[in-house]
């Protein structure tokens, strides 16, 4: 008897929440097991060869600019294609989760883009997968508002001409959505956000002067912006609109990537829209990739590791020089400050910090930047604004003074910086509060005035694992080990239990945060990404 023949759906397993029959029609599902059944089979094969790159950088401790692509790099003939006018001035992005409240108040913010973040600010639930795509086509049909139950304030949007342009950002390329299967095996979560975004809006879009926008995220390889550029061109041919109307963004925050930005531009290059300098997962990146190369590999505290760092300027450098080299957007890093309700003195020294970063960022030839938060979208205006004048970008300062080699993007000896005591406290601190928010849901959350998200819960717990690993002393004579971590994260889930109360305590997931992060911290095997077990864990 022969096999049955798959089925042409992707197949739901799930406790259906409100009104997911809206976004997963028949012709949605139909969609994405395409998708799935042609593009899958090699990102698989690309996540294989990220494994087999990284246990050459094991070997090696070093990397260097591709031998086979010296040629595109060379070649000053190509430039990726005309920017469309509803991303042309990018001068403020504001990013966060694509919650009903969020989804008003960024697009409301007076930034120029809201990155609508179905990655590391949403933590996967299946609520928060079918909600976000529900608030997004809600937005685009003008029918998005918001009441806050505790408050009963209400929230609605702006004209239409005064909001934000959004530029959604899907899950990377390592995550499966285990509620939806096809052909016996789960979706990757990058193809649902992308193809349920994409099916139910690119027309819409269209219709209202924009686009499908998207922001690539994780990205280590060339092959990888392959792949995606292949995905684009058969999902535009799939839903009948022109080749050329997705514009994608690349986060160049994976070391890999660092050492390709030529040619991830060059494969999306009809599709290119520009590229970010990403922080967080900037740093989580390295360590991941060089934790076996001795103390020159060591970081410091990650807050003591800023952009001006010799390695980080090499890296943003290199991107503006980059990007505008090849006609694309350079956008700058995130301004993660929180404002307090309650302490004016925290917020003028913060912002003073964040109007610094955002005046190098400009000064530099960035085309805009990232905030967390509405009341740094003013701040981070006028720095562009300085700069900028009436132009939409600055991508005719090529910055032809810019020359970057292979060894400075990894000179991360050249720090004047130690890890510290306090620093593992605040790893440990901070990685057990998002993984306990994570576990409940909430993948973007204020901690001790910063705006987190899955990418610092990446650097906090590598940190700890490095410093373990590489025998790190802190300068209060005490070496950093698994018996130092555990004591530490005792403290303080000992402190938060006090804080919360008994019956607060129990109702969160203090315990299993707790848990999780010393297990992926302490693990004498590193898992390659946090989510990865953390998905497990998360209900619902």
């Amino acid at each position: 008897m022969s096999a049955p023949a798959p089925s042409p759906l992707a197949i739901v397993d799930a406790e259906p929440v409100a009104r997911q029959e809206e976004v997963l029609t028949e012709a949605a599902l139909t969609f994405l097991a395409e998708l799935h059944r042609r593009f899958t089979p090699r990102r698989d094969e690309l996540l294989a060869r990220r494994a087999e790159r990284r246990a050459e950088i094991a070997r090696t401790s070093t990397l260097d600019f591709p031998a086979e692509t010296a040629a595109v790099r060379a070649d000053d003939s190509w430039r990726v294609a005309p920017s469309p006018a509803a991303l042309n001035d990018r001068r403020v992005e504001i990013t966060g989760p694509t919650d009903r409240k969020m989804a008003v108040n960024a697009l409301n913010s007076g930034a120029k883009i809201w990155l609508a973040d179905f990655e590391d600010a949403s933590a996967p639930t299946w609520a928060n997968v079918i909600g976000g795509q529900i608030n997004m086509t809600d937005a685009y049909a003008g029918r998005i508002d918001f009441t806050d139950p505790a408050s009963g304030k209400s929230y609605a949007l702006k004209p239409a001409d005064e909001l934000a342009t959004v530029v959604m950002r899907p899950r990377g390329w390592h995550l499966d959505e285990r509620h939806l299967t096809a052909g016996g095996r789960p979706v990757p979560g990058a193809l649902v956000d992308f193809g349920l975004y994409f099916f139910h809006n690119a027309k819409r879009l269209l219709e209202l002067g924009k686009g499908p926008y998207f922001y690539l995220p994780k990205t280590e390889s060339y092959l990888e912006a392959r792949l995606w550029n292949e995905i684009f061109v058969y999902a535009q041919d799939y839903v009948g609109i022109p080749q050329g109307t997705v514009r994608a963004t690349v986060l160049i925050e994976t070391i890999t990537a660092a050492y390709e930005m030529d040619e991830i531009l060059y494969e999306l290059r009809d599709h290119a829209s520009g590229l970010n300098a990403g922080r967080w997962d900037y740093l989580f990146s390295i360590v991941k990739n060089f934790r076996d190369g001795g103390p020159s590999f060591v970081l410091p505290d990650r807050n003591a590791v800023t952009m001006t760092a010799p390695f980080m300027r090499a890296y943003t450098e290199l991107l503006v020089r980059t990007c505008h080299k090849r006609g694309a957007h350079a956008i700058g890093g995130m301004a993660a400050f929180i404002p307090s309700r309650r302490d004016p003195e925290v917020n003028k020294v913060a912002f003073e910090k964040v109007r610094a970063d955002k005046d190098r960022e400009a000064a530099d030839g960035f085309d805009g930047s990232w905030v967390a938060h509405p009341d740094l979208v003013p701040i981070a205006m006028e720095s562009f604004d300085a700069v900028l004048g009436e132009a939409p970008n600055q991508k005719d300062r090529l910055r032809e003074d810019v020359s970057v080699t292979a060894g400075e993007l990894i000179a991360i000896d050249t720090l004047d910086a130690e890890p510290t005591y306090a620093g593992l406290v605040n790893a440990v601190q901070v990685g057990i509060r998002y993984i306990e928010a994570w576990l409940r849901g909430n993948g973007a959350v204020a901690i001790f005035n910063l705006m987190e998200d899955a990418a610092t819960a990446e650097i906090s717990r590598s940190q700890i694992w490095q410093w373990i690993n590489a025998g790190v002393v802190f300068e209060n004579g005490e070496r950093a080990t698994a018996e130092l971590a555990r004591k530490v994260a005792a403290e303080d889930l000992a402190a938060i239990r006090e804080e919360l109360g008994e019956e607060a305590f129990a109702a969160g997931r203090w315990q299993q945060a707790h848990d999780l992060l010393l297990t992926v911290a302490l693990s004498e095997d590193y898992a390659d990404f946090l989510t990865l077990p953390a998905y497990e864990q998360l209900r619902g």
